[in-house]
């Protein structure tokens, strides 16, 4: 099934890139210096995802700012050192670039970061259309940030399709009418994704290649 598919949107933490332990680490940072002991592992991990504005208004609305400055400072000090390539991704995107298709980024991370770990990774040769949290009013599972992307590519929802590791991700592009694929290696698990009903659950990114019919 390829439903004359031009147009392929990827999230990028924990679907084009393995940042799970860098934000986990940011996380762990932060929480310890203002809340020590209060939060552990499993307690950070319903915070991938949502920005980060989001997640600190849950905690402490009165330093909200403060805890975002402090996990920011952290993440990139420790980027390069913590970030890492998911198997198969580059050589994924780039066939499929090489294939004609139109891709872009739909990220709730600042455009900055994301810059960072494209150029890490060499992945941002690929990516002529980036949509971050600095371009949106609203982010995920809000479809504008995906509207705005396929609005850059020249692209219909109905020729695309959202792919990413987190229910932000399927239920953007649910709300903007594209279809919609989840990662089995995200680290919340493809249970939790398959829950959100995507279109698609990729075992491994290849898969795609036969979803949009490049055998």
């Amino acid at each position: 099934m390829n439903r004359n598919i031009t147009t392929l949107l990827f999230d990028l933490d924990g679907t084009l890139i393995n940042t799970n332990e860098l934000i986990i680490s940011s996380f762990t940072h932060t929480l310890n210096k203002y809340f020590p002991n209060e939060y552990t592992r499993d307690d950070i991990l319903p915070f991938i995802g949502p920005t980060l504005r989001e997640t600190f208004e849950s905690i402490a609305k009165d330093k909200v700012d403060e805890l975002i400055q402090c996990y920011r400072e952290h993440n990139l000090r420790f980027h390069d050192e913590l970030v890492t390539e998911y198997k198969g991704v580059h050589e994924t995107i780039k066939i499929l670039s090489e294939q004609g298709f139109k891709l872009g980024i739909v990220t709730t991370k600042m455009l900055d970061t994301v810059m960072k770990g494209l150029t890490l990774t060499k992945l941002d040769q690929y990516f002529p259309v980036i949509i971050a949290l600095d371009h949106v009013k609203h982010a995920k599972p809000n479809p504008e940030p995906v509207f705005k992307a396929l609005d850059k590519l020249d692209s219909k929802p109905d020729e695309a399709i959202m792919i990413g590791d987190n229910y932000h991700d399927i239920l953007a592009g649910k709300n903007a009418g594209t279809l919609t694929a989840g990662v089995g290696w995200s680290i919340k698990g493809a249970d939790y994704l398959a829950s959100f009903e995507p279109d698609f659950i990729l075992k491994e990114m290849k898969d795609l290649l036969k979803i949009v019919g490049v055998e």
